[in-house]
């Protein structure tokens, strides 16, 4: 397998045809993945924002506060407002805002961005993230897409690469009912496929100006396995998310 950066990829403004941009800088292969940042789906989207575009109502205000005090830096209201109006859950409010996107995401500030937005002051997710990796499919010659974003995850340092939305592949693969070598049957391990390639792909894209948000996937193979299609967690089974709600963060402890 090996993965390769798209070269020349220029800086996409709203209304751009990122498929078209895509194919015509690459010569792609059916079995290709082909990885593209959020950022760049979220510029062709239009997803820019500014920060008058969310006067702040009583609860943004509340939190914004509450984090200026925790942190001594000031909190703008408005942003803690785009953050409130692009969730569907705070699953934590401090000492920073962890949220569920509309999609079912859960990050920290809904994923909103403040970096490489040159023009306004917030560059917020795609809408629907499958739904930009399968318009971006419909345009180029590789069959499968994934829609990428970095975060954090819990209990590790650092950010990576993580898969917002994809097409024409399954999300997971599912190693269940499959034996170890030593002939036991494997009853919980499923694969999150579209997570490790856009970890992977995100070593390639880089952080900061590198300017290279697509990578393409070359040679990998699905093997003979089955697929999952269920990839965040239902709140009945995330029982950190559970945890967390009955969780009180204390500055003086923590």
């Amino acid at each position: 397998m090996e993965l390769f950066a798209v070269p020349d990829v220029p800086e996409i403004r709203a209304g751009d045809d990122l498929a078209r941009i895509i194919a015509e800088r690459v010569d792609l292969r059916p079995d290709d993945v082909v990885c593209v940042a959020s950022t760049v789906v979220s510029k062709a989207e239009g997803r820019f924002a500014d920060l008058d575009d969310f006067p702040a109502g009583p609860r943004a205000r509340e939190l914004a506060a509450r984090l200026s005090e925790l942190t001594d830096e000031e909190k703008d209201p408005r942003f803690a407002q785009a953050v409130l109006e692009e969730s569907v859950d705070l699953v934590m409010t401090e000492p920073f805002l962890l949220t569920e996107t509309r999609f079912g995401h859960v990050g920290v500030n809904a994923g909103i961005d403040r970096s490489n937005v040159p023009d306004h002051d917030l560059l917020l997710l795609p809408k629907r993230p499958s739904e930009s990796a399968e318009r971006i499919r419909a345009g180029i010659d590789a069959d499968r897409v994934i829609v990428s974003d970095t975060s954090g995850r819990p209990f590790r340092h650092g950010q990576r690469g993580v898969a917002l939305g994809w097409a024409g592949m399954a999300p997971s693969r599912d190693w269940r009912g499959e034996t170890d070598r030593d002939g036991r049957e494997l009853g919980v391990t499923v694969e999150s496929v579209v997570d490790e390639l856009a970890a992977a792909a995100n070593l390639v894209q880089g952080e900061g100006d590198d300017g290279t948000p697509v990578v393409v996937v070359r040679g990998f193979e699905w093997g003979d396995h089955g697929e999952s299609h269920a990839h965040y967690r239902d709140i009945e089974g995330d029982f950190v998310r559970q945890a967390l709600r009955g969780w009180t963060y204390d500055p003086d402890t923590n």
